[in-house]
């Protein structure tokens, strides 16, 4: 049963999905320039009656300057560019002295996000970022380092807003989405992130290769009964079919991070998962690549100069930013929520479909980059417009999912929701 879609008024909601702006131009510095970064750029510039000023920075201005010209191209709207080194603190605090932005838009790297809240403290200004803290020399990524911020982002009258991506970011407010409208109260998550794309290369990651293979790479949680549960990486697989013909594609369960903020702040969760697809292509060369060493992050000497082998294996890897031209195929991306509605076993699947043929036309990017940088813009947005902030740090199951939901459906993600479970 269809509850609601793209191409169908939600009866029972629309009065609360009604997003009513409060237009008042702001000036946002992002920085990071690859290609969700890129996206961000297009994005706000789309949106001149949110963002006024827009300036885009990275240690490689070069880049910045690509970006720009392609914004300039596709809506005539100028974009200043910068050079900065987002771990440099003091760099970083002098640019936003001089720009003066109302927010700091992060989609750098996850190793720079406490060096970018601590820019944003000593310069009073907002903090948006995609994904959580990993320390460089671990490959563990979790929330407590940056929820250890909160007092001072509180005390301090700013707003930081964490993991404005998809997954990330839109899974977490499909969530608070379903727990809003549709279950009094939730038992199980299940998160599907499948690409059903194909590149053309023998191997490439779709975004960041360092982070991308850290991550997967990284042994398995999920949640049962209260903890976390720890399996080695891959090791759980299903087959998934998606909805509207994307197709069916072989899942593995991997720890991701919205696990542990969901789990936090919806309770009565029983268990949590986070399932992705990967083609026997990639699983094969990740297999070779691991099993000759290439994946680790153990510095090894070459010649007398110590080298990390993964990073030195990102640089032989596509550039994610240049795979946009040659991808075909569709994206889906979603949430199995089961719970309790009335007393009764009810499940919901809200998903997004989006195509990377179509990413590339309007903004020059595939679409796993498109579905991470347009939730950022939509974060910012709300941020800026006062009804997503409030002093402290926070996820974003924490505000009111209905103004996010309708942005995605008028600013490039329409989203569908039906009772059903593609899991069962």
């Amino acid at each position: 049963m269809i509850v609601a879609s793209r191409s169908q008024k939600r009866v029972d909601q629309v009065a609360s999905l009604v997003y009513r702006p409060r237009l008042e131009m702001k000036k946002v510095l992002l920085i990071g320039a690859g290609g969700v970064g890129g996206v961000v750029a297009h994005k706000c510039a789309q949106h001149p009656e949110a963002f006024g000023e827009i300036a885009l920075a990275s240690r490689t201005v070069a880049k910045c300057d690509q970006i720009a010209a392609s914004v300039r191209r596709r809506t005539g709207r100028e974009i200043a560019t910068h050079q900065v080194d987002a771990d440099d603190v003091a760099q970083t605090v002098g640019l936003l002295r001089r720009f003066g932005p109302d927010l700091l838009v992060n989609v750098a790297l996850p190793y720079q996000d406490l060096a970018l809240m601590d820019a944003c403290l000593e310069a009073g200004v907002n903090y948006l970022d995609t994904a959580n803290y990993e320390p460089p020399e671990v490959a563990k990524f979790e929330y407590k380092w940056q929820w250890a911020y909160h007092q001072r982002f509180e005390q301090a009258g700013l707003c930081a807003l964490l993991g404005s991506g998809f997954d990330p970011g839109v899974t977490n407010v499909f969530t608070a989405y379903a727990a809003k409208h549709h279950l009094d109260e939730l038992r199980e998550l299940d998160i599907v992130d499948v690409n059903g794309g194909d590149h053309g290369q023998s191997f490439a990651t779709n975004f960041n290769p360092e982070i991308n293979i850290r991550e997967v790479t990284a042994p398995c949680r999920h949640w049962e009964n209260g903890a976390f549960i720890e399996t080695p990486s891959l090791s759980e697989q299903r087959s998934f079919s998606c909805p509207e013909g994307v197709g069916t594609f072989s899942i593995y369960r991997m720890y991701h991070e919205e696990m542990e903020s969901l789990t936090r702040h919806f309770p009565t969760l029983r268990r949590a998962q986070f399932w992705m697809s990967f083609s026997p292509n990639y699983l094969r060369h990740l297999e070779v690549l691991q099993n000759v060493g290439l994946t680790s992050i153990e510095p090894v000497d070459y010649h007398g100069t110590a080298i990390i082998p993964l990073q030195f294996l990102k640089a032989m890897l596509p550039d994610p930013g240049s795979l946009g031209k040659g991808t075909t195929g569709r994206t889906c991306i979603g949430c199995i929520v089961r719970g309790l509605q009335n007393g009764k076993q009810k499940t919901v699947y809200l998903y997004n479909i989006c195509d990377h043929a179509k990413c590339f036309e309007e903004v020059g990017s595939q679409a796993v980059s498109y579905t991470t940088g347009v939730p950022a813009m939509i974060g910012a947005r709300l941020l800026l417009e006062g009804s997503w902030k409030r002093p402290g740090v926070w996820n974003m199951e924490q505000f009111d999912p209905d103004p996010f939901m309708d942005l995605l459906n008028t600013c490039g993600l329409p989203w569908s929701i039906v009772e059903s479970d593609p899991l069962a």
